[in-house]
Protein backbone atom coordinates (compact mmCIF):
# COMPACT_ATOMS: atom_id res chain seq x y z
CA UNK A 1 0.00 0.00 0.00
CA UNK A 2 2.92 2.12 0.81
CA UNK A 3 4.13 2.11 -2.86
CA UNK A 4 1.03 2.34 -4.18
CA UNK A 5 0.46 5.70 -2.33
CA UNK A 6 3.79 6.86 -3.06
CA UNK A 7 3.08 6.81 -6.87
CA UNK A 8 0.24 8.27 -6.75
CA UNK A 9 1.81 11.23 -4.81
CA UNK A 10 4.40 11.14 -7.84
CA UNK A 11 1.68 11.09 -10.07
CA UNK A 12 -0.20 13.68 -9.02
CA UNK A 13 3.02 15.93 -8.10
CA UNK A 14 3.85 15.79 -11.79
CA UNK A 15 0.67 17.13 -13.18
CA UNK A 16 0.28 19.89 -11.07
CA UNK A 17 2.96 22.53 -11.45
CA UNK A 18 1.69 25.39 -11.68
CA UNK A 19 3.18 27.20 -14.89
CA UNK A 20 5.54 25.34 -16.02
CA UNK A 21 9.19 25.64 -15.00
CA UNK A 22 12.43 27.02 -16.15
CA UNK A 23 15.19 24.86 -17.70
CA UNK A 24 18.18 27.19 -17.31
CA UNK A 25 20.83 25.27 -18.84
CA UNK A 26 20.07 23.66 -22.27
CA UNK A 27 23.15 23.33 -24.79
CA UNK A 28 23.12 23.79 -28.28
CA UNK A 29 25.98 22.79 -31.37
CA UNK A 30 26.52 22.87 -34.28
CA UNK A 31 29.32 22.27 -37.46
CA UNK A 32 28.45 25.67 -39.54
CA UNK A 33 25.41 24.45 -41.40
CA UNK A 34 23.56 27.21 -42.48
CA UNK A 35 25.73 29.85 -41.86
CA UNK A 36 25.26 29.67 -38.13
CA UNK A 37 29.70 30.19 -37.43
CA UNK A 38 29.26 27.21 -34.94
CA UNK A 39 31.92 24.57 -34.58
CA UNK A 40 33.19 21.69 -33.26
CA UNK A 41 36.80 21.61 -33.04
CA UNK A 42 38.91 18.95 -34.96
CA UNK A 43 40.02 17.19 -31.79
CA UNK A 44 36.63 17.10 -30.98
CA UNK A 45 35.28 15.74 -33.68
CA UNK A 46 37.46 12.87 -33.86
CA UNK A 47 36.42 12.44 -30.73
CA UNK A 48 33.97 9.40 -30.05
CA UNK A 49 31.92 12.00 -27.91
CA UNK A 50 31.19 13.62 -31.08
CA UNK A 51 28.86 11.42 -32.90
CA UNK A 52 26.99 10.14 -29.06
CA UNK A 53 26.32 14.05 -28.37
CA UNK A 54 24.92 14.10 -32.18
CA UNK A 55 22.29 11.35 -31.08
CA UNK A 56 21.68 12.88 -28.01
CA UNK A 57 20.55 16.16 -29.43
CA UNK A 58 18.28 14.31 -31.75
CA UNK A 59 20.19 15.09 -35.51
CA UNK A 60 22.68 13.44 -37.58
CA UNK A 61 25.22 15.27 -39.12
CA UNK A 62 23.45 14.99 -42.83
CA UNK A 63 21.05 16.25 -41.76
CA UNK A 64 22.25 19.55 -40.19
CA UNK A 65 24.05 19.98 -43.47
CA UNK A 66 20.61 20.33 -45.00
CA UNK A 67 18.79 21.79 -42.73
CA UNK A 68 21.22 24.22 -40.96
CA UNK A 69 22.36 24.15 -37.04
CA UNK A 70 19.20 25.58 -36.47
CA UNK A 71 17.96 22.43 -36.26
CA UNK A 72 18.56 21.02 -32.85
CA UNK A 73 17.17 24.37 -31.73
CA UNK A 74 14.36 23.54 -33.17
CA UNK A 75 13.45 20.27 -32.30
CA UNK A 76 14.30 21.36 -28.80
CA UNK A 77 11.39 23.82 -29.14
CA UNK A 78 9.71 21.08 -29.98
CA UNK A 79 10.71 18.60 -27.38
CA UNK A 80 9.79 21.44 -24.50
CA UNK A 81 6.41 22.30 -25.90
CA UNK A 82 5.38 18.76 -25.28
CA UNK A 83 6.69 18.83 -21.93
CA UNK A 84 4.08 18.73 -18.80
CA UNK A 85 6.53 20.34 -16.49
CA UNK A 86 9.05 22.70 -18.25
CA UNK A 87 7.51 25.31 -20.16
CA UNK A 88 10.88 27.40 -21.45
CA UNK A 89 14.59 26.86 -21.55
CA UNK A 90 17.32 29.05 -21.39
CA UNK A 91 19.94 27.50 -25.01
CA UNK A 92 23.11 28.44 -23.78
CA UNK A 93 25.70 29.98 -26.68
CA UNK A 94 29.66 29.19 -25.68
CA UNK A 95 32.64 30.99 -26.53
CA UNK A 96 35.74 29.90 -27.30
CA UNK A 97 39.12 30.35 -26.20
CA UNK A 98 40.40 33.53 -26.72
CA UNK A 99 44.38 34.18 -27.63
CA UNK A 100 45.42 38.35 -28.20
CA UNK A 101 41.74 39.18 -28.01
CA UNK A 102 40.43 36.82 -30.53
CA UNK A 103 38.73 33.36 -30.65
CA UNK A 104 41.44 31.09 -31.14
CA UNK A 105 39.64 28.66 -33.37
CA UNK A 106 42.41 25.99 -33.11
CA UNK A 107 42.16 25.82 -29.39
CA UNK A 108 38.40 25.60 -29.11
CA UNK A 109 37.31 22.54 -28.82
CA UNK A 110 33.45 23.64 -29.10
CA UNK A 111 32.09 27.22 -30.27
CA UNK A 112 28.39 28.56 -30.39
CA UNK A 113 28.04 32.54 -31.50
CA UNK A 114 25.99 34.56 -29.33
CA UNK A 115 23.90 36.11 -32.28
CA UNK A 116 23.24 32.76 -34.07
CA UNK A 117 21.66 31.54 -30.38
CA UNK A 118 20.28 35.07 -29.64
CA UNK A 119 18.15 35.24 -33.47
CA UNK A 120 17.14 31.27 -33.22
CA UNK A 121 15.28 31.56 -29.64
CA UNK A 122 12.65 34.48 -31.35
CA UNK A 123 11.91 32.42 -33.46
CA UNK A 124 9.98 30.06 -30.60
CA UNK A 125 8.08 31.23 -27.69
CA UNK A 126 9.13 28.65 -25.28
CA UNK A 127 13.15 29.63 -25.34
CA UNK A 128 15.45 31.90 -23.98
CA UNK A 129 19.06 33.30 -24.74
CA UNK A 130 22.08 32.27 -23.05
CA UNK A 131 25.06 34.08 -24.01
CA UNK A 132 28.41 33.17 -23.58
CA UNK A 133 31.30 35.70 -23.29
CA UNK A 134 35.29 35.26 -23.06
CA UNK A 135 36.18 38.21 -20.74
CA UNK A 136 39.46 37.96 -23.01
CA UNK A 137 38.17 39.26 -25.76
CA UNK A 138 39.14 42.84 -27.12
CA UNK A 139 35.15 43.66 -27.32
CA UNK A 140 34.43 41.44 -24.30
CA UNK A 141 31.94 44.51 -22.53
CA UNK A 142 31.20 45.72 -26.04
CA UNK A 143 29.81 42.03 -26.33
CA UNK A 144 28.06 42.02 -23.05
CA UNK A 145 26.38 45.19 -23.53
CA UNK A 146 24.74 43.48 -26.86
CA UNK A 147 23.95 40.29 -25.26
CA UNK A 148 21.93 42.25 -22.48
CA UNK A 149 20.04 44.36 -25.35
CA UNK A 150 19.28 40.75 -27.63
CA UNK A 151 17.61 39.92 -24.29
CA UNK A 152 19.72 37.23 -22.65
CA UNK A 153 19.33 36.14 -19.47
CA UNK A 154 22.85 35.04 -17.89
CA UNK A 155 26.01 34.32 -19.41
CA UNK A 156 27.41 30.96 -19.23
CA UNK A 157 31.24 30.06 -19.07
CA UNK A 158 33.00 26.70 -18.99
CA UNK A 159 36.20 28.32 -17.88
CA UNK A 160 37.80 24.43 -18.20
CA UNK A 161 37.66 24.69 -21.81
CA UNK A 162 38.00 28.15 -22.12
CA UNK A 163 41.18 28.25 -20.89
CA UNK A 164 41.09 31.32 -18.50
CA UNK A 165 41.01 31.50 -14.79
CA UNK A 166 37.94 32.97 -13.42
CA UNK A 167 39.80 34.58 -10.57
CA UNK A 168 42.20 37.01 -12.89
CA UNK A 169 41.93 40.15 -11.28
CA UNK A 170 42.76 41.70 -15.19
CA UNK A 171 39.40 40.95 -15.65
CA UNK A 172 37.77 42.89 -13.10
CA UNK A 173 36.07 45.56 -15.26
CA UNK A 174 34.36 42.51 -16.78
CA UNK A 175 32.87 41.43 -13.88
CA UNK A 176 31.82 45.24 -12.95
CA UNK A 177 29.74 45.17 -16.00
CA UNK A 178 28.50 41.96 -15.19
CA UNK A 179 27.26 43.81 -12.69
CA UNK A 180 25.93 46.84 -13.87
CA UNK A 181 23.64 45.19 -16.32
CA UNK A 182 22.88 42.58 -13.64
CA UNK A 183 23.53 39.71 -15.84
CA UNK A 184 24.11 36.70 -13.76
CA UNK A 185 26.95 34.37 -14.33
CA UNK A 186 26.44 30.53 -14.55
CA UNK A 187 29.81 28.90 -14.46
CA UNK A 188 30.68 25.34 -14.54
CA UNK A 189 32.46 24.12 -11.33
CA UNK A 190 34.15 21.38 -10.83
CA UNK A 191 35.85 18.46 -13.07
CA UNK A 192 34.71 18.90 -16.49
CA UNK A 193 34.07 15.29 -18.20
CA UNK A 194 32.35 16.18 -21.26
CA UNK A 195 34.82 17.60 -23.75
CA UNK A 196 38.36 15.76 -24.93
CA UNK A 197 40.96 18.13 -22.96
CA UNK A 198 39.96 20.39 -20.15
CA UNK A 199 42.16 22.95 -17.37
CA UNK A 200 39.74 21.24 -14.07
CA UNK A 201 42.51 23.43 -12.26
CA UNK A 202 39.92 26.61 -13.84
CA UNK A 203 37.14 24.59 -12.48
CA UNK A 204 38.23 25.05 -8.66
CA UNK A 205 34.85 26.45 -7.10
CA UNK A 206 37.15 28.82 -4.83
CA UNK A 207 38.25 30.84 -8.36
CA UNK A 208 34.38 32.12 -8.39
CA UNK A 209 34.85 33.94 -4.84
CA UNK A 210 36.60 37.24 -6.85
CA UNK A 211 33.25 37.79 -8.53
CA UNK A 212 31.34 36.98 -5.62
CA UNK A 213 33.33 39.35 -3.86
CA UNK A 214 32.89 42.24 -6.66
CA UNK A 215 29.15 41.72 -6.47
CA UNK A 216 27.85 39.21 -9.13
CA UNK A 217 25.37 37.32 -9.33
CA UNK A 218 26.99 33.88 -9.75
CA UNK A 219 25.24 30.37 -10.67
CA UNK A 220 28.13 27.76 -10.02
CA UNK A 221 26.94 24.82 -11.81
CA UNK A 222 26.31 21.24 -11.01
CA UNK A 223 27.17 22.62 -7.34
CA UNK A 224 30.78 21.61 -8.22
CA UNK A 225 30.44 18.34 -8.05
CA UNK A 226 33.48 16.02 -9.20
CA UNK A 227 36.89 16.52 -9.07
CA UNK A 228 38.92 17.90 -6.19
CA UNK A 229 41.08 20.96 -5.92
CA UNK A 230 44.11 21.52 -3.24
CA UNK A 231 43.24 18.19 -2.29
CA UNK A 232 39.60 18.75 -1.30
CA UNK A 233 36.73 17.27 -2.69
CA UNK A 234 34.97 20.08 -5.10
CA UNK A 235 31.58 19.64 -3.41
CA UNK A 236 32.89 20.16 -0.25
CA UNK A 237 34.96 22.85 -0.79
CA UNK A 238 32.08 25.23 -2.53
CA UNK A 239 29.89 24.49 0.45
CA UNK A 240 31.27 27.06 3.00
CA UNK A 241 30.84 29.50 0.07
CA UNK A 242 27.27 29.76 0.41
CA UNK A 243 27.49 30.94 3.96
CA UNK A 244 30.30 34.17 2.69
CA UNK A 245 28.39 35.10 -0.17
CA UNK A 246 24.92 35.40 -0.30
CA UNK A 247 24.95 36.27 -4.37
CA UNK A 248 25.96 32.68 -4.97
CA UNK A 249 23.59 30.20 -6.44
CA UNK A 250 23.93 26.75 -7.81
CA UNK A 251 21.21 24.46 -10.04
CA UNK A 252 20.62 20.61 -9.93
CA UNK A 253 21.69 20.17 -13.20
CA UNK A 254 23.28 16.63 -14.45
CA UNK A 255 23.07 15.12 -10.64
CA UNK A 256 20.97 12.23 -11.57
CA UNK A 257 23.76 11.37 -14.10
CA UNK A 258 25.47 7.48 -13.04
CA UNK A 259 28.82 9.41 -12.28
CA UNK A 260 27.43 12.18 -9.74
CA UNK A 261 25.08 9.29 -7.64
CA UNK A 262 24.10 10.39 -4.41
CA UNK A 263 25.03 13.94 -4.67
CA UNK A 264 21.89 15.40 -5.17
CA UNK A 265 20.88 13.52 -1.74
CA UNK A 266 23.82 14.97 -0.21
CA UNK A 267 22.84 18.63 -1.69
CA UNK A 268 19.58 18.12 -0.25
CA UNK A 269 20.48 17.25 3.08
CA UNK A 270 22.66 20.53 3.97
CA UNK A 271 20.63 22.51 5.72
CA UNK A 272 19.79 25.96 3.64
CA UNK A 273 21.22 24.92 0.55
CA UNK A 274 17.97 24.04 -1.10
CA UNK A 275 16.91 27.70 -1.44
CA UNK A 276 20.25 28.39 -3.15
CA UNK A 277 19.09 26.08 -5.80
CA UNK A 278 17.95 26.51 -9.08
CA UNK A 279 16.84 23.55 -11.92
CA UNK A 280 18.44 23.00 -15.47
CA UNK A 281 18.81 19.43 -17.11
CA UNK A 282 22.61 19.83 -18.85
CA UNK A 283 20.63 18.95 -21.94
CA UNK A 284 21.49 16.78 -24.26
CA UNK A 285 23.45 14.97 -21.22
CA UNK A 286 19.90 13.80 -19.54
CA UNK A 287 19.34 10.59 -22.00
CA UNK A 288 18.08 7.09 -20.90
CA UNK A 289 20.94 5.50 -19.76
CA UNK A 290 23.35 8.25 -18.17
CA UNK A 291 20.07 9.42 -16.15
CA UNK A 292 18.51 5.71 -15.45
CA UNK A 293 16.46 6.17 -12.43
CA UNK A 294 17.31 2.33 -11.89
CA UNK A 295 20.87 4.11 -11.09
CA UNK A 296 19.40 5.64 -7.78
CA UNK A 297 18.30 2.82 -5.62
CA UNK A 298 17.63 2.77 -2.32
CA UNK A 299 16.69 6.32 -2.60
CA UNK A 300 13.71 5.46 -5.10
CA UNK A 301 12.16 2.52 -4.94
CA UNK A 302 11.24 0.17 -7.43
CA UNK A 303 8.00 0.83 -8.60
CA UNK A 304 8.93 5.12 -8.52
CA UNK A 305 11.89 3.82 -11.11
CA UNK A 306 9.92 2.25 -13.48
CA UNK A 307 6.81 4.92 -13.48
CA UNK A 308 9.70 7.83 -14.00
CA UNK A 309 11.04 5.35 -16.55
CA UNK A 310 8.10 4.83 -18.26
CA UNK A 311 7.54 8.93 -19.28
CA UNK A 312 8.05 9.38 -22.96
CA UNK A 313 9.23 13.49 -22.47
CA UNK A 314 12.76 13.86 -21.26
CA UNK A 315 12.05 16.93 -19.13
CA UNK A 316 9.02 15.40 -17.61
CA UNK A 317 11.16 12.16 -16.60
CA UNK A 318 13.86 14.38 -15.45
CA UNK A 319 11.56 16.94 -12.96
CA UNK A 320 9.93 13.56 -12.00
CA UNK A 321 13.14 11.66 -11.18
CA UNK A 322 14.45 14.74 -9.38
CA UNK A 323 10.94 15.00 -7.59
CA UNK A 324 11.20 11.77 -6.68
CA UNK A 325 14.57 11.93 -5.14
CA UNK A 326 12.99 14.53 -2.55
CA UNK A 327 13.89 17.83 -4.96
CA UNK A 328 11.70 20.48 -3.09
CA UNK A 329 9.37 22.18 -5.57
CA UNK A 330 10.74 25.42 -4.60
CA UNK A 331 13.87 24.25 -6.56
CA UNK A 332 12.09 23.88 -9.62
CA UNK A 333 10.77 27.39 -9.88
CA UNK A 334 13.71 28.91 -8.89
CA UNK A 335 15.30 29.34 -12.26
CA UNK A 336 12.20 31.68 -13.31
CA UNK A 337 12.09 34.08 -9.87
CA UNK A 338 15.87 34.66 -10.01
CA UNK A 339 16.28 34.87 -13.63
CA UNK A 340 14.56 37.99 -15.58
CA UNK A 341 12.67 35.76 -17.94
CA UNK A 342 10.38 38.86 -18.61
CA UNK A 343 12.52 39.80 -20.69
CA UNK A 344 12.65 36.55 -22.69
CA UNK A 345 8.63 36.85 -23.21
CA UNK A 346 8.56 40.89 -24.23
CA UNK A 347 10.71 40.31 -27.38
CA UNK A 348 10.09 40.60 -31.38
CA UNK A 349 10.36 37.87 -33.74
CA UNK A 350 13.31 37.81 -36.23
CA UNK A 351 13.40 39.38 -39.47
Amino acid sequence: MRIVCRLFAVVVAASTAAAGYLDMHVHTAGIGAGGSGAFVGAEMRGNVRFRFYLRAFGVSEEELEAEGDGLAIRRISAQVAESQQVARAVILAMDGVVADGDLDREATQFYVPNDFVATEVRRYDNLCYGASVNPYRHDALARLEQAKADGALLVKWIPNIMLFDPADPAIEPFYGKLVELDLPLLSHAGKEQAFADARDDFGDPRRLAFPLSLGVTVIAAHIATTGDSEGEDNFERILPMFDEYPSLYSEISSLTQVNKRNYLKRALEVPGLDRRLLYGTDYPLQFRLLVSPFWHFPDIRVGTAHLVNSIPNRWDRDVALKRAMGTPEHVFARSAELLDVERCLLRTDPP
